[in-house]
């Protein structure tokens, strides 16, 4: 079977093919960021062409696309109109309390400014249901039907429906929807009883506004890309990443937009957890550096973390979805270097993007960028970049450097250089601190997968400042979440509330709620074609003492549910919050807040084959020598070492040598720095290890 995966970034589309027999094909092209699909579907014509096959014999399509996320980012979604419960109009600008100035009367909170929907299209009917379910003012569809009319007469293009409680009967919204179907056919409709069904009103209705937001925007995108793979007959349908790690139809994401947020960026921790896997070091950090971003996940055991329901905002909104636990910072190849008029020397988060791209690219661009950096210092040659199909001309970026950092600072244009990287090391070393050192986790129990095509330009540093052990590069550290999205399964999680405690449980309440949430993920899952044998349903709780204000997710034990189920569900509350706050009350009770059934339709993966074994010595892989700055472990000052440059592709399993060294390869470039020790492990992988206790001659010997 061969299978593609596209991930779309803000700079480069990463695309990989993957063959059942082990054959890999890879490909990268600039990102056509005004039609992703147009820089896709010439890539996929590429890389077929580069494989050597027609791209009708592609069978399945994945897809990682950043295209929801910018909608967010950018302010630039759908006009947007609401129709909620009579008194709720105004919750969404209201919010929740927390402020970025707790006491001040006067600030302009980000989610106002730029609202999701202006309060002249925030309309409200009759209608209330109570907490239980329970209809306490019924709906009064005369009043819907002026609302939309007029909604349609604005111009709006979405619909969000938001009513109280109506997680816990969506009867009137389902209405709601029946009713503008016929009023104002071909409109986007999102209800919050299909986005986000469960309690908490504020994130449920942002959510489901968010929802409407992007969602005219992202499914022309979805469908106009479908259409194309189709026309070429590109796989049967294009599978899509959610924020959750799995996979879902393009019909699933045209209805529900909100769940791609974040989706390429998951994908690359999911790549990282499978190169961790394949070389046996399963416990990951990952650190994706692309032009714009740096990505950054902790995976135990190779796990993903969700991050807490109150916890997942995209840009200035909250968007109650589930979404693992992966964090981006402002750092990458196009970070901008400037020196502001303060006289503070600062990198990023600005970047030069794709086009006009870093100075040396010779696209327009002046301003110097830690590509540019890299350049000077001798880690990126001229003829490195795409195995020098992009032109890079090494003039323009000393010439940058020297004028916008150097000479400002009065310092040599080596040390402005190297000051670029360090600046943006520390930035990715602090992040990673952030999300393992002070969530509990030791960074010395963990390997750091390098991705992306600047990743691997970072990790050494990374690794040497925050104590990591190893440093694992992938064979295509580049495209590494487009190997993620082959690595995974269809998966849908549909939540409902139930809100009932250990002491007196309502276990007719669960047991009823669960199967209904699992024939409607099963049903899902046969929508879109997954056989009935290949289906499997996981089952979790939210929980929490009384009084707390957050819940912690549970794995609800197999079993039918009675009074023991609700105990051992209990029992794993209790070890789950004793390890995540050091503490547990098992004297008090724990209230079930959230129930979850997420149904997986099982996918064949990708399995990374082990490669030509070779000896110790890797000196048949050398291409050339090159002069490279680095400094001394310990050392402040830089000097220029003659470098070795590897080729990537001639580097066999067992091969070793040691730092400092450049490892050159189609999407990435590789750097092993002054007293680390770099070997090839069976599957193809770099593991640089970092010599505390030995000298690079040593090892080397």
């Amino acid at each position: 079977m061969k299978r593609i995966g596209v991930d779309v970034g803000g700079t480069f589309t990463d695309l990989v093919l993957w063959d059942d027999d082990g054959t890999v094909t890879v490909h990268k092209t600039p990102s056509t960021n005004h039609d992703p699909s147009i820089g896709t579907m010439a890539g996929i014509e590429v890389l077929a062409e580069r494989a050597g096959i027609d791209p009708s014999e592609i069978e399945m399509f994945f897809h990682g696309t950043t295209v929801a996320t910018n909608i967010v980012l950018e302010h630039n979604g759908s006009d947007v109109g609401m129709i909620t419960t009579d008194g709720f109009r105004d919750l969404l600008h209201i919010a929740r309390k927390k402020r970025p100035l707790n006491y001040s009367n006067y600030q302009d909170l980000p989610w106002q400014k730029w609202q999701l929907v202006p309060r002249r299209n925030r309309r409200t009917v009759p209608e209330r249901i109570d907490a239980s379910g329970a209809v306490l003012t019924p709906l009064d569809e005369d009043a819907v039907r002026r609302e939309v009319r007029m909604l349609r007469e604005r111009g709006v293009e979405a619909i969000a429906v938001a009513f109280l409680h109506a997680y816990r009967n969506p009867t009137h919204e389902q209405r709601v929807k029946q009713i503008i179907a016929e009023e104002f056919p071909g409109v986007f409709v999102s209800l919050s009883s299909e986005v986000a069904p469960q309690y908490r009103e504020y994130e449920r209705f942002s959510t489901t506004a968010l929802n409407a937001f992007i969602g005219p925007k992202t499914s022309r995108y979805i469908e106009n890309l479908a259409g194309k793979a189709k026309e070429a007959q590109v796989g049967e349908d294009v599978h899509l990443m959610t924020s959750a790690g799995g996979l879902v139809t393009s019909r699933s994401a045209s209805e529900i937009p909100v769940s791609l947020l974040t989706s390429g960026v998951v994908a690359g921790l999911l790549g990282g957890c499978a190169i961790g896997e394949a070389s046996g070091y399963p416990s990951v950090i990952t650190l994706d550096v692309g032009g714009t971003s740096a990505d950054i996940g902790v995976a135990p055991d190779g796990k993903l973390r969700m991050k807490h329901l109150l916890d997942t905002r995209i840009g200035d909104y909250h968007a109650m979805v589930p979404m693992a636990e992966v964090d981006t910072i402002g750092a990458g190849g196009g970070s901008i270097a400037m020196v502001d008029d303060g006289g503070m020397f600062r990198v990023g988060p600005r970047s030069a993007g794709a086009v006009p791209g870093p100075a040396c690219y010779n696209r327009g661009g002046t301003e110097p960028t830690s590509t540019d950096a890299m350049v000077v210092m001798g880690w990126l040659r001229e003829d490195s970049f795409l195995s020098g199909s992009m032109e890079v001309i090494p003039a323009l970026a000393e010439d940058a450097i020297r004028t916008h950092v150097a000479e400002k600072l009065g310092t040599s244009l080596e040390q402005a250089a190297m000051g670029i990287f360090t600046i943006l090391a520390h930035s990715m070393t602090e992040a990673i601190s952030l999300h393992s050192v002070r969530k509990g986790y030791d960074p010395r129990d963990f390997s750091l997968v390098a991705e992306g095509g600047a990743g691997p330009l970072f990790a050494w540093q990374i690794a040497e400042q925050l104590g990591i052990p190893r440093v694992i590069v992938p064979g295509h550290p580049g495209i590494t979440s487009a190997v993620g999205l082959l690595t995974t399964d269809i998966r849908y999680e549909v939540p409902t509330t139930v809100w009932t405690s250990s002491d007196e449980p309502d276990v007719d309440l669960i047991g009823a709620e669960m199967k209904r949430l699992a024939d409607e993920a099963t049903a899902q899952l046969l929508a879109d074609g997954v056989d009935a044998t290949g289906i499997t349903l996981e089952r979790s709780v939210d929980c929490r003492y009384l009084g707390q204000g957050y819940e912690l997710r549970v794995p609800a034990p197999d079993g039918d549910i009675d009074a023991e189920w609700v105990k051992q569900t209990a029992e794993a509350f209790h070890e789950i919050h004793g390890r995540t706050y050091s503490q547990r009350f098992d004297d008090k009770p724990v209230q079930l807040i959230n129930i979850r059934v997420t149904g997986v339709g099982a996918m064949s993966h990708v399995r990374i084959r082990e490669i030509e074994k070779g000896g110790a010595d890797a000196s048949h892989a050398i291409k050339t020598t090159t002069k490279a700055l680095f400094w001394e472990p310990g050392s402040t000052e830089p000097a220029w070492h003659d470098t070795p440059v590897y080729r990537r592709e001639e580097l066999l399993a067992g091969n070793t040598f040691a730092g400092p060294a450049i490892v050159e390869q189609f999407d990435s470039t590789t750097i092993v720095g002054v007293g680390q020790r770099a070997t090839v492990d069976p599957v193809g992988h770099i593991i640089i290890d970092r010599l505390t206790d030995r000298s690079a001659e040593e090892a080397s010997a």
